[in-house]
């Protein structure tokens, strides 16, 4: 690099002017965070938690990037009297076009959700009773997987199949530290898991040791943020029902009407909630499940129309889409999106299932540098 080009040039321009912007944005978020009334706000703390977090990686880029400048400024001074310190300014401006192509990269557009919580819905499919067995082994390996990333989980609503040992439906909520970056936010991780899981073993029952197979579909959301998204449920759009709580083969479990059943009319989605025995806390469980569906859902619409916004090519809200196949016989894992394969299935469903996600992580950013034409 001359000792011309260190005032940004033409194609920087944009990246320091909306730097300048995110740290004006990070300094009031900064001042807002030691305030008392924010301590007092556990949500509101929260928000302006996620937001600090994401801006910290681009100010600290920018604080180097603007450090480097000075330092030219008063190398190429000096040089001015003592020619050793050319060398200096040389060095300064190589590593100055380093921090300028990370700034670049920093300040691309990321999925804004990736910080947040993340509500999973689990069913069982094709298969009968072995299907809701192995919606079981998932429910298991995502609770393994969470706790290997500190993150705590909660069920929300639980069916059990009518033998046991299986699920017919569970929903749940995985939530992340208050303060995670964009890098470590739980939606950033379970984006990718929703949709058709398909398993091939032989069932305990099978006598002939045949190889069945079954699936079990998973929907997968961020959880709307009640201090961030503008739009509320019209209480005129829902359908509610109650009814008694049912365990197992579907005998009552409860002598008074505490589930719920939320239809939303004008999408058709119905939410369901029997865990809590109070029917206003299953109600406000549903309400949280709805409204986060509903904010995934106006995300997915808002992306497929915008050309100009990035548009995932491996997460979807589809339940309908395979996405992955559990092979016991072979230990066999295989994700058909990324085309990852590997033969650790057990250890996969023992929690480890980092390089899983990881394929479909950067299977994503490749398409995204793709289109972008980085």
């Amino acid at each position: 690099m001359s000792s011309e080009s260190t005032a940004p040039d033409n194609d920087f321009v944009n990246s320091y002017e909306a730097a300048e912007i995110k740290l004006k944005e990070y300094e009031d978020i900064e001042k807002k965070l030691s305030l008392p009334e924010t301590h007092n706000n556990q949500d509101l703390s929260r928000s302006l938690g996620r937001k600090y977090a994401a801006l910290k990686q681009i100010v600290q880029i920018y604080k180097k990037y603007k450090s480097l400048k000075s330092d030219i400024c008063v190398a190429k001074e000096l040089s001015g009297s003592d020619s050793g310190f050319i060398k200096e300014v040389n060095a300064y401006e190589k590593e100055l076009e380093n921090v300028e192509s990370d700034l670049k990269n920093a300040l691309i557009p990321k999925d804004l959700d990736d910080q947040k919580d993340a509500i999973m819905e689990i069913k069982a499919g094709v298969g009968g009773e072995e299907s809701a067995l192995f919606a079981f082994n998932l429910y298991r390996m995502y609770e393994k997987y969470a706790n290997s990333k500190g993150w705590k989980m909660q069920v929300l609503d639980m069916q059990e199949n009518s033998l046991g040992g299986g699920i017919k439906d569970a929903t749940i909520i995985f939530r992340g530290k208050a303060d995670a970056s964009p890098e470590e936010g739980v939606w950033h991780y379970l984006k990718y898991e929703g949709g058709v899981h398909r398993v091939q073993r032989v069932p305990a029952t099978e006598s002939q040791g045949r190889i069945h197979t079954s699936a079990v579909g998973i929907l997968v959301y961020p959880e709307a943020d009640e201090l961030e998204e503008d739009f509320e449920i019209d209480s005129n759009d829902l359908k509610i029902d109650v009814f008694r709580s049912s365990g197992p083969g579907g005998q009552s479990v409860n002598t008074t009407d505490s589930a719920v059943r939320l239809t939303h009319l004008p999408t058709g989605i119905v939410v369901s909630m029997q865990n809590e025995k109070s029917q206003i806390q299953n109600k406000a469980a549903a309400l949280r499940v709805l409204k986060s569906r509903l904010y995934a859902l106006k995300k997915e619409e808002a992306e497929s129309k915008a050309a100009d916004m990035r548009k995932s090519q491996v997460k979807t809200l589809d339940r309908s889409e395979k996405i992955r196949t559990y092979n016991f016989p072979e230990n066999r894992i295989v994700d058909h999106r990324t085309g990852y394969k590997s033969y650790n299935l057990d250890q996969v469903l023992d929690g480890d299932l980092g390089n899983v996600i990881d394929s479909a992580i950067k299977k994503d950013n490749e398409f995204y540098l793709q289109a972008s034409g980085k």
